[in-house]
């Protein structure tokens, strides 16, 4: 779905799976900046949104995700998962409830197989699944905005910003509003910067929760039974993930970025070692320069120097060995 914030001044489309949106509005580090000083909102309109309503959403969704959500409060903003049967990620849903309605944000082109999945799960459940992705757009303010918010939109606060639910009518409007606009090139920079994962970056086919940081924030290791739960527990209990997720300072020198899915290697080990990781995400810092997320096995020591391809890389820990 084509934003009608790309016909604004110096917009460039983003493109992959975040097509439809602007990766910037001409000048990256600026942008990054604003974001930073908290200034600014990000066109997210190209996330699926999703909710459900009636009386027994809650306890209904308590059952199927990882989080504890049945006695969620009012506009208490959390996340969860969906796991598969052998506890690998599914689904990534950013979520609040608003006293009569469960409002979900997720990845781009995921609210169709999400919706199918809580579909085949509703049984005699007194719940209503909608996709509501063409009637509503998200937005993101950055945390320390002052920007209003319009009366009667749905909000997630997060340390991070805010997350606002707009009809998608009014996406211009507000832009005028609340600009500058910010692109999902500075915003994927912030998300880098404060190591928090994205479904399909950070994930693959067999990623489970541990190795990503998420339990805790999106994974509740108390609540009652749902599907991939035997396999959280024996990790988190008896055992440790095979990948950890870590944040790398990459070489300055070099003129490219290492894209998603590059190879990493021990530096001591030369261009024909053993493949010990990938680099999942990889950004150019306003501060901090070109930096990544990346995936390496576990027993990686801490001290080790990496390589990227051929770009040098030092590792900081996200997720303990």
């Amino acid at each position: 779905m084509k934003s009608p914030l790309l016909s604004l001044p110096g917009a460039v489309p983003a493109e992959g799976v975040d097509e439809g949106v602007a990766a910037h509005y001409g000048d990256l580090f600026r942008e990054q900046r604003t974001l930073a000083d908290g200034a600014g909102f990000v066109d997210l309109s190209h996330r699926g949104v999703v909710t459900v309503t009636g009386d027994d959403r809650l306890s209904w969704l308590h059952l199927l995700l990882t989080q504890h959500v049945s006695d969620l409060p009012e506009g208490q903003a959390t996340e969860a998962l969906v796991l598969s049967a052998h506890g690998h990620i599914e689904h990534a849903l950013y979520l609040v409830d608003d006293g009569t309605t469960v409002w979900i944000h997720v990845e781009p082109g995921t609210q169709d197989a999400l919706i199918a999945y809580l579909e085949s799960m509703k049984f005699f459940y007194r719940v209503e699944v909608a996709d509501r992705t063409e009637e509503f757009a998200v937005v993101h303010l950055p945390a320390g905005s002052i920007a209003e918010v319009p009366e009667g939109a749905v909000v997630r606060e997060t340390p991070y910003g805010r997350d606002l639910f707009l009809p998608r009518a009014d996406l211009e409007s507000y832009a005028e509003k609340s600009g500058p606009a910010v692109g999902l090139l500075a915003y994927e920079a912030l998300r880098v910067e404060h190591h928090r994962p994205r479904l399909g970056f950070e994930t693959d086919h067999r990623t489970i929760p541990h190795e990503l940081g998420w339990i805790g924030t999106a994974v509740h290791l108390q609540k009652g039974c749902y599907r991939g739960q035997e396999t959280v527990a024996r990790v988190q209990n008896l055992g440790k993930p095979p990948r950890r997720l870590v944040f790398l300072h990459l070489d300055g020198s070099e003129v490219h970025l290492p894209p998603a899915g590059t190879e990493i290697r021990l530096a001591d080990d030369g261009p024909d070692g053993r493949k010990i990781g990938f680099v999942t995400t990889s950004v150019r810092h306003h501060e901090l320069g070109p930096v990544a997320l990346a995936l390496v096995k576990r027993n990686v020591p801490l001290d080790a120097r990496l390589v990227a391809d051929t770009t040098a890389a030092a590792q900081e820990v996200v997720v303990e060995p």
